[in-house]
């Protein structure tokens, strides 16, 4: 699976030129089918945020000064979301809570990488 299969515009784009959770600019924002949406916004509070999150798990927002930079870290965002998503253990795995920790390790590098 690539991540050209698995993400996808959200809302067919139609979030595009609207409001953001950050008072910004919707400029890019893509949705894994697994459960996952990357969001990137122009202004509002600061130059350039980044909303990520997985669906009932987790959200995060990073901030960046250009868009150069909030770009690249969009697609090391996704990458890195496409990683956690495959670590999450079905309901009835045996070993769910020792794979849980591991997701949750997951999530902690994440969100201090950005």
């Amino acid at each position: 699976m690539t991540q050209t299969e698995t993400w996808r515009q959200f809302n067919k784009g139609e979030s595009i030129g609207e409001r953001g959770s950050e008072s910004g600019i919707i400029i890019r924002e893509e949705e894994h089918d697994d459960g996952a949406r990357v969001t990137l916004e122009r202004g509002g509070y600061n130059p350039f945020s980044i909303t990520c999150g997985i669906y009932g798990l987790m959200v995060h927002t990073a901030f960046f000064s250009s868009e150069n930079d909030a770009q690249k870290a969009f697609e090391q965002m996704k990458a890195e979301i496409e990683n956690i998503l495959r670590l999450i253990p079905l309901a009835d795995d045996s070993e769910a809570d020792a794979k849980s920790d591991v997701v949750s390790k997951a999530i902690a590098a994440l969100v201090s990488k950005f």
